[in-house]
């Protein structure tokens, strides 16, 4: 490494005494001429912090580049558009009253369904209603708490007094269902992403 960088200043050593070169072979003026070698040297002392910065460089922009785009899940205006995982499910970034959880979304789900622990960290009262519901999935019927949630946000699409089931019973699942869904715009697959337009809310 040490080599490639003496290899590199000797270059752009000889690049600078070009130009520095040539200026006096023209007779230039010594006032005139100091101050075109201060701006080169200054151009060439950039390009050499450039040059040897730039893995960091690149390093910075890219981590800006995925905070702002990330990697399966990007936000184009309102529009989100989700990356199909690997298991061929569709989880979204998703914050419910400020806590942030990732979320499988299930256009088969009828409703939104959190699991307790979820519903617990953000605030949600599973008390409120006396009447529990009975939730068919996969592995057979559960009995869940319904209840509400007052904001659930995904991406720049958001959804107020949202109704949800919770449930020990979904382990550490939590399930966006067509509850949500159908509060959209549209929603549909292309490929492998999921687009989601929220409703015009003019």
């Amino acid at each position: 490494m040490t080599g490639d960088r003496t290899t590199d200043l000797i270059f752009y050593m000889l690049l600078l005494v070009l130009p520095l070169s040539a200026l006096l072979s023209r007779r230039v003026r010594i006032g005139s001429l100091l101050k075109m070698a201060v701006a080169w040297i200054l151009v060439f002392g950039a390009g050499l912090l450039v040059v040897g910065q730039r893995e960091r460089l690149i390093a910075m922009f890219s981590g800006a580049r995925t905070s702002l785009v990330g990697e399966d899940q990007t936000i184009v205006g309102e529009t989100v558009r989700i990356r199909m995982a690997p298991d061929g499910h569709f989880y979204g970034d998703v914050t419910l009253n400020g806590v942030k959880r990732r979320m499988l979304i299930d256009s088969g789900a009828t409703i939104t369904a959190l699991s307790a622990r979820t519903a617990r960290d953000a605030g949600i009262d599973v008390t409120a209603d006396p009447f529990p519901a009975i939730i068919r999935t996969a592995n057979g019927s559960v009995v869940a708490n319904k209840a509400r949630i007052g904001r659930l946000r995904l991406g720049a699409i958001e959804a107020r007094d949202l109704p949800i089931v919770v449930s020990p019973a979904f382990g550490n699942i939590d399930v966006i269902g067509m509850n949500f869904l159908s509060r959209l715009r549209s929603w549909r697959v292309e490929g492998r992403i999921l687009v989601l337009e929220p409703a015009n809310t003019e």
